[in-house]
C-alpha cells in the first residue's frame, strides 16, 4: 500500500511538472511573437520616418526606397520572430 501511494504521488508530481513546462513553452512562444511584432512595427516606422525626411527634401524616389527598405526589414523581423516562436513551442 505504501509503495502504491509513493508511486501515485511521484506520478502526480511528474505530470504536474510536464504540464507546467508545456505552459511555459506556450508563454515563451507568445512572448516571442509579441516581441517580433513590436520590432517589425519599429522597423516599419523607421522606414516611414526616413521616407518622409526624403520627401521633405524633395527626393521622392529615395523616400519610396527608404519605405521599401523599412517594409523589408519588418518582414525580416517577423520571420525571425516566427522562427523563435516555433523553437519556443518545441521546447
Amino acid at each position: 500500500m505504501r509503495m502504491l501511494v509513493v508511486a501515485v504521488v511521484a506520478l502526480s508530481f511528474a505530470f504536474t511538472g510536464f504540464s507546467s513546462i508545456a505552459l511555459a513553452g506556450e508563454t515563451k512562444a507568445k512572448t516571442e511573437e509579441m516581441k517580433g511584432e513590436v520590432k517589425a512595427d519599429a522597423e516599419r516606422a523607421k522606414g516611414e520616418a526616413k521616407g518622409l525626411k526624403e520627401d521633405v527634401k524633395g527626393n521622392e524616389v529615395k523616400g519610396d526606397a527608404e519605405r521599401a527598405k523599412g517594409k523589408a526589414k519588418a518582414k525580416g523581423q517577423k520571420a525571425k520572430a516566427k522562427a523563435k516562436e516555433e523553437k519556443a513551442r518545441a521546447e
